[in-house]
């Protein structure tokens, strides 16, 4: 399977790509400073190029996972810049739509295809202050995705990647200098969550699948067991 990656240059994305990569997939991956592209996915020129580099390598695109995401300084709307912000709204979900408009146009093409967004806080409408702009992308992120699955040509499919908390740079920026008790309990670390999401990316790679690590019943059995459990996923 021919898989790229965006934003896969560290975090969830790099540990995505080490996964396929060990189980025999053809990965290409693009970062704004790295991968096998470099390339920022609000241009859409850009993201083109990343699919026409997998294509020339492997002469298709199985798979396309939207995964660049950036988050923005934990303060309230009214204090966060005007560039800050409107980053955010331009990676997070500007930056999808390029990736989806040009791997469903490419993927009609050759005749089949999957493409998996990556859900992040606020995508389930959980609301947390100081973090409006970001949960709000990612909110639109999950309407865009469910939209895009009634959209798709004949042969093409869409659906949802939902990693939960995983301790990644994006992750411990919006945590502060002291995690929050529910951070300690649910998060995990890449290596723990990426084998088990490539493992279904690929084999769940249906119209409107969503792909849950996090699901509610593991979130109540860490909160039940956490008088028992001495979890140090920060360390």
């Amino acid at each position: 399977m021919v898989i790229v990656v965006t934003g896969a240059t560290r975090g969830i994305g790099r540990g995505l790509a080490d996964e396929f990569a060990a189980r025999g997939h053809q990965v290409v991956t693009c970062g704004t400073t790295g991968g096998d592209v470099v390339a920022d996915v609000t241009d859409r020129d850009q993201v083109r190029r990343v699919w026409d580099t997998a294509v020339d390598r492997h002469g298709r695109v199985d798979m396309w996972i939207n995964n660049a995401g950036v988050t923005h300084s934990r303060l309230p709307l009214w204090e966060l810049p005007a560039g800050e912000a409107r980053h955010v709204l331009d990676v997070n979900l500007n930056g999808v739509v390029n990736g989806c408009a040009v791997a469903v146009q490419g993927m009609a093409a050759q005749g089949h295809g999957h493409v998996w967004n990556m859900e992040g806080l606020g995508s389930d409408g959980r609301v947390v202050p100081g973090l409006s702009v970001y949960g709000a992308s990612k909110r639109a992120l999950t309407y865009l995705t469910k939209a895009l699955a009634k959209e798709v040509p004949p042969g093409v499919s869409a659906g949802l990647l939902s990693p939960g908390m995983v301790v990644t740079d994006l992750l411990m920026r919006d945590a502060g200098p002291a995690p929050s008790r529910a951070l300690l309990l649910l998060a995990d670390r890449v290596e723990t969550v990426t084998p088990w999401l490539a493992e279904q990316a690929v084999a769940r790679a249906r119209n409107g699948a969503h792909v849950r690590w996090l699901t509610t019943r593991k979130v109540l059995t860490r909160f039940a067991l956490a008088p028992f459990a001495n979890r140090d996923v920060l360390s």
